[in-house]
């Protein structure tokens, strides 16, 4: 395929430090440097690019030396796949050597190191993932990654199937830059090599497939995009249950403006307590993550149906994060509506309502009487449960309860 090029304008951030300083100490002096990947695939579609690599023609020793010459830190992240991490005024940034691969078992790849662009860009995934920008401005395309960018198409570089047996995870990858930038139906000859491929996936480590879930679960199409691997048998082999795609795209009519992408892996796959283990084991999520989940649990949420105070009861109970946890997947099963204002005016009242504190101490029972031990707490425990079925008020009359609430303690 012939190389393309085209001048980007409005790369403002192309020109500013550090940036610039680096590209201006790699690309001279017979060699050359030129962002590449996400970045440059980011600019063209007018988002502000937040991570930065840098693929060059030099090989790493001297990308070392360049860096350390210019009074920066060169960290030897993968020197044996060209990489070095170039730290910059406190920023990083990727710089890896041009390569091509000799030898791949779907999780690594050993590689030689070339000059030819067009070599480099061949190895990579997706075309709209295989551009170059030289730093005055001109976009590099050797795979017809501009062309897909324009018309909303992701596709494999090359043949489909060999780009997913050089690294499996790149079946989970086309999937979610297909639910990122696609305006049309996924690439036909690449979702068939993910199907064909798929046993690849079983290969990859829990944390490779928790990142790109988590990413794909956010996606602006994930939603039809999560139903169609799910109909393809590509989902469940995964997460080791059967997901429920038409939870998942009723709850991301909810949270459209802000998607949570734990919220959506249990919309997808949490029906019970149970699931949630299974999920922090399967996909090695975070202590703080399998917290989030446990809470949410396998007790429905609020329903306006029921009141207010029972919200009020609910929260209270609940705290805060997994009231509104249960309450969205509540809304989200119910089938309502985005627009319905008896969900949405449960869901602000974590918001606009603060839960009492319970206001009976053990000392004050001690004071009234009440004996020492394991029968303070219990007799707390009756006296909360009356506070609650009050709608957090005690009768006036509760301390000449005490007696009676005593004996039901023991």
């Amino acid at each position: 395929m012939s190389a393309e090029t085209f001048e980007l304008q409005g790369a403002g951030w192309l020109k500013r430090r550090p940036l610039a300083d680096l590209l201006a100490a790699l690309d001279r002096d017979g060699e050359e440097a030129r962002v590449n990947g996400g970045a440059v695939r980011d600019a063209l579609l007018g988002l502000t690019p937040l991570d930065v690599d840098i693929a060059t023609t030099a090989l790493p020793e001297e990308t070392v030396r360049r860096v350390e010459a210019a009074g920066w830190k060169a960290v030897p992240t993968g020197l044996a796949h060209g990489t070095v991490t170039a730290v910059v005024d406190r920023r990083p940034f990727e710089v890896t050597t041009l390569r091509r691969d000799v030898e791949t078992d779907g999780r690594r790849a050993v590689v030689a190191f070339t000059r030819d662009w067009a070599e480099d860009a061949m190895r990579r995934d997706l075309t709209i993932n295989g551009l170059y920008l030289s730093r005055d401005g001109q976009v590099h395309d050797h795979v017809g990654g501009l062309a897909d960018l324009r018309a909303g198409r992701v596709r494999f570089i090359g043949s489909a199937r060999d780009r997913i047996r050089e690294d499996y995870l790149r079946t989970l990858r086309f999937f979610r830059f297909h639910a990122r930038f696609a305006r049309g139906p996924i690439d036909p000859e690449g979702f068939a090599a993910a199907i064909a491929e798929r046993d690849g996936l079983a290969r990859l480590s829990a944390e490779r497939v928790r990142a790109e879930l988590l990413k794909l679960l956010v996606a602006p199409r994930a939603p039809e995009t999560v139903a169609v691997m799910a109909g393809a048998g590509l989902f469940a082999p995964l997460i080791g249950g059967v997901p429920r795609p038409s939870r998942l795209a009723r709850l991301a009519a909810l949270d459209a403006d802000a998607p949570d992408a734990l919220l959506r892996l249990a919309a997808l796959n949490q029906v019970v307590r149970e699931d949630a283990e299974r999920l922090k084991s399967r996909l090695r999520l975070s202590r703080r993550e399998a917290d989030r989940l446990a809470a949410i649990g396998d007790g429905g949420g609020p329903d306006p149906a029921d009141g207010e105070q029972a919200a009020r009861l609910a929260l209270y109970c609940l705290g805060r994060e997994a009231f509104r946890d249960r309450l969205t997947l509540a809304w989200a099963e119910s089938g309502a509506p985005p627009d319905s204002a008896g969900w949405r005016s449960l869901l602000t009242l974590a918001d606009r309502w603060t839960p009492p504190k319970f206001p009976v101490t053990a000392r004050e029972l001690l004071a009234l009487g009440t004996p020492e031990g394991p029968l303070v707490g219990e007799t707390l425990r009756c006296l909360e449960e009356l506070w609650l079925l009050g709608d957090f008020s005690l009768p006036g009359n509760w301390r000449s309860l005490l007696p009676d609430l005593c004996s039901r303690a023991r």
